[in-house]
């Protein structure tokens, strides 16, 4: 989740509560990007802008006890929810941060750093120079979320601003989100899903 706005915050802070069952049906795109994160045992990962921690168990999956999770995100009412999560299932690898991508500073440096469903974030040249000046050379990162279809499917393109509408601050880039991330990645990937509707972006720090 991302913002620059208290009326933003205050407006995640009201659907939090409902984004879970709300947004449950795109957990098989969440799978997507999170398989796409080149991560194994006992790897470091932030997930920048967090939200409810929907995409923890995802990632529990592929780094393990060992394993290390910084999840950040900016909206109280949101973190509280994902740090419940973490608590109900035992989770002791977690580490939860508070703070807008922008400003926050990671106590170590991780493997990887993972953006799903974060088109703020990603339109936000300071939320990633910040996340990703704090990477290692090499570190792997997959971001991933909704986008523009072909604008000839205008119907199909007013379904997608409906869906996202609530959750995204301003539609600015969504044709491609990802283009504010890519000079600062090397072997970039892109692959879309959905009839061009989401995406799927992987790439790596620069050595």
């Amino acid at each position: 989740m991302a913002a620059d706005s208290s009326d933003t915050l205050q407006a995640y802070a009201a659907a939090a509560g409902s984004y879970d069952e709300r947004t449950d049906r795109f957990m098989v795109f969440r799978r997507r990007i999170v398989d796409a994160l080149d991560v194994g045992r006992g790897d470091v990962v932030v997930d920048v802008g967090c939200g409810t921690g929907l995409c923890l168990p995802l990632l529990q999956e592929r780094i393990g006890a060992e394993g290390v999770i910084f999840a950040v995100d900016e909206s109280v009412t949101m973190l509280d929810i994902a740090r419940a999560r973490a608590e109900q299932l035992g989770w002791s690898n977690v580490t939860f941060i508070l703070a807008p991508a922008a400003e926050v500073e990671l106590p170590v440096e991780p493997d990887a750093a993972f953006f799903c469903a974060v088109h703020d974030i990603l339109r936000c040249p300071d939320s990633v120079r910040n996340v990703l000046s704090q990477l290692p050379p090499g570190a792997h990162v997959a971001s991933g979320g909704g986008k523009w279809a072909t604008p000839s499917l205008i119907l199909l393109n007013a379904c997608v601003a409906a869906l996202h509408r609530p959750y995204v601050r301003s539609f600015e880039g969504f044709g491609r989100p990802w283009s504010v991330l890519a000079p600062y990645l090397q072997d970039l990937q892109i692959t879309e899903m959905a009839f061009g509707t989401g995406y799927v972006a992987t790439g790596r720090v620069p050595d």
